[in-house]
């Protein structure tokens, strides 16, 4: 999903949420949309609905309608999550989650009468970014940034664990653990968003293919295929 009116979030959260979002779905774009892998996990609110619901990381694209009106989010940082869920990122992999099966009932039936009592998207983010911030159960793994700086290098796994002084099985888990996927998996994600930044941002495929990564732009074409279930044109509308 496209994330519009993307804001930073204030400093006390900034540790935590990479930003909030907000979301205008109006009737005429309610059909199916493709939602595709980009290592992040959502706390999202439906004005209209009221449904308050968890997207958790994806491996795979996930075509799904949405019904009309706003939606506000906030976004955690990648693997940040689990501080903020209290579950690991794994167990809400390829899944759309009740915030209410993570949180207490009540909590989450608290917070959501509360956004719908604001009047406005900026105070729904304010409210979204306090009670994600005060449900903060654990410190993150302070081995994320190592791995996501490695990750985005292409490290190769056996590096990857000895640079932060872990046995290959041991590193699978926390990856898994923070992120929901292995190593292999997370650089496979992480290097797609990447390529999709780039192309979004008009440079061309073979030089966005060089730019991430790629062997070249047969594989890029591969991998977007593999993780978005279209061609790089498709997925981009050239």
């Amino acid at each position: 999903m496209d994330r519009y009116l993307e804001h930073p979030v204030a400093p006390p959260a900034r540790g935590l949420l990479t930003c909030v979002w907000s979301r205008r779905i109006a009737p005429a774009d309610t059909g199916p949309h493709r939602i595709v892998p980009d290592g992040c996990v959502d706390v999202i609110w439906h004005r209209d609905s009221g449904e308050l619901l968890v997207a958790g990381p994806d491996t795979r694209a996930h075509v799904a309608s949405t019904a009309p009106g706003e939606l506000v989010g906030a976004r955690f940082h990648t693997g940040r999550s689990p501080a903020g869920l209290g579950v690991p990122a794994d167990a809400l992999r390829d899944g759309r989650v009740a915030l209410a099966d993570l949180w207490r009932p009540d909590r989450a039936r608290r917070l959501a009468d509360a956004l719908a009592a604001t009047g406005s998207i900026t105070a729904a983010q304010a409210v979204l970014t306090d009670a994600v911030r005060a449900g903060v159960r654990a410190e993150a793994d302070p081995a994320v940034p190592a791995l996501l700086h490695l990750a985005r290098d292409g490290a190769r796994v056996g590096a990857m664990a000895e640079a932060v002084g872990l046995t290959e099985r041991q590193l699978h888990r926390r990856c898994l653990a923070a992120f929901g996927y292995g190593a292999k998996v997370l650089q496979r994600v992480l290097r797609f968003d990447q390529a999709m930044l780039l192309a979004r941002g008009g440079t061309a495929l073979v030089d966005v293919a060089y730019r991430a990564g790629y062997a070249d732009q047969a594989h890029l074409s591969q991998e977007v295929k593999a993780l978005a279930g279209v061609s790089p044109t498709e997925l981009l509308g050239i």
